[in-house]
């Protein structure tokens, strides 16, 4: 009964998919809008493929967007390598920006088909896939179903499930069963990820940790960070990264707090969106404090104030640049981000308590006491004011966190192993 359940509901949604056909188009010339589709690249969003299907064998690896195409880049650096063309799926432009400066030589990119069934189709006949490996939480109903029926494995690599998620998949009954029965494989971060992946309904699951340990510290222009250091001189710096809405304003509140303080205070913004640039500089400007965009203008204000780095690709820098680094996305409900990176780079690392996407690395440094726990604006100030003047011991802090991190890496290798047996036919995988 719950199987026959779950095809209704799922043969419901295929349903629902084709009534909207007439109406994608303008839902994405919304999302165009906002920067965040490629009208010349239109086409792809419906599973025409702007390339010929190449004669060796084929995986498809989808990331939505940038984080998960840098985490899953080394994969498929070694897959390439291997003698494997791989097609790279993104949804977001900044996704593809990144897959086109990172990517190795011969990795195809293209924008993942909207998950409608004539769509998903045609871009599955088309490329005919050995594999497919999506990367972190990116699971699609008509995706997964279209996968099965040809046969092809559906591997999530670098899987992950929040508890969020996991309750919202939950609340579709049957139908996640149907869906999340269909994955072949699920290489997940912790334990945790894969005991609620196979409540949905996962048959097997590997914990093989986080492929974003193996991933190299993001890269930064030398002239650029040389140049940028100069103009800073000897002027007190922090970062705020990967910012959300709400974020940028307890930043700015704590400029203006310090900024008296510590003469010629320097705070950059990096949001997570960069094309929310000019509206966070909107929001900023009735808080008085001196503010600049990145893409328009000197780099340092003179004097100090905050400059909103409204550019792709720079977060590496910034890391370099600042020794102390508050990573957003967690002190307003979204999971928060990517602490690796500034680690890797002996920054020190600031955080709200909303860090569920990272929960396990989060865990570690707490329990070394390699981070700094924030929850309101006051803690935030507080925290970058004692590293600032050196009453926290900004080294031992990063030493801790560096330590604290040493064993997670190696997920690179236990992933390649663990897909083996789903790419046999093809290039072996043995480093």
């Amino acid at each position: 009964m719950a199987e026959a359940l779950g095809s209704v509901l799922l043969a419901a949604y295929s349903f629902a998919g084709r009534a909207l056909i007439p109406f994608v188009p303008a839902i994405l010339n919304r999302r165009a809008r906002r920067g965040l589709e490629d009208r010349l690249r239109r086409g792809e969003r419906y599973g025409i493929a702007s390339g010929a299907p190449p004669q060796q064998n084929v995986i498809w690896v989808h990331a939505a967007s940038v984080g998960e195409t840098n985490a899953v880049l080394p994969l498929i650096a070694r897959l390439s390598e291997a003698g494997w063309f791989v097609v790279l799926t993104t949804i977001t432009v900044t996704g593809a920006t990144t897959a086109a400066r990172n990517s190795p030589a011969g990795v195809l990119h293209q924008f993942a088909p909207v998950d409608i069934k004539p769509w998903v189709a045609r871009f599955i006949d088309h490329w005919r896939p050995h594999a497919a490996l999506f990367v972190e939480s990116e699971v699609w109903p008509v995706i997964t179903d279209q996968l099965a029926r040809r046969g092809i494995p559906h591997i999530i690599v670098n899987a992950q499930m929040s508890d969020v998620s996991f309750r919202r998949w939950r609340l579709l009954g049957p139908a996640t069963r149907r869906v999340f029965g269909r994955i072949a494989l699920a290489l997940v971060q912790s334990e945790a990820d894969a005991k609620r992946l196979s409540r949905l309904g996962v048959t097997k699951t590997k914990a093989v940790g986080n492929l974003k340990f193996d991933v190299p510290p993001p890269a930064a222009d030398t002239d650029d960070l040389a140049a940028l250091r100069q103009d800073i001189g000897d002027c007190p710096i922090w970062l705020a990264a990967s910012t959300h809405p709400g974020e940028e304003e307890i930043v700015a509140e704590v400029h203006r707090s310090l900024a008296e303080r510590f003469p010629g205070l320097i705070t950059i913004v990096v949001p997570r969106h960069p094309n929310r640039g000019t509206k966070i500089t909107e929001a900023l400007n009735r808080t008085g404090v001196a503010l600049q965009l990145r893409s328009k203008g000197p780099a340092i204000l003179p004097g100090g104030g905050i400059l909103i780095a409204d550019t792709l690709g720079e977060l590496g820098l910034f890391y370099r640049l600042a020794e102390i680094a508050f990573i957003g996305g967690s002190l307003v409900a979204q999971g928060g981000h990517n602490p690796i990176e500034p680690v890797g780079l002996a920054t020190a690392v600031l955080h709200g308590p909303h860090v569920e996407n990272f929960a396990s690395i989060y865990a570690a440094l707490q329990a070394a006491n390699a981070s700094l726990l924030v929850t309101n604006v006051d803690e935030l100030g507080d925290a970058v004011a004692g590293l600032l003047d050196g009453s926290r011991n900004m080294l031992e802090l990063t030493k801790r966190a560096d330590k604290a991190l040493a064993p997670f890496p190696g997920a690179l290798e236990r992933t390649l192993a663990e897909l083996q047996p789903y790419l046999a036919v093809g290039p072996d995988l043995a480093s």
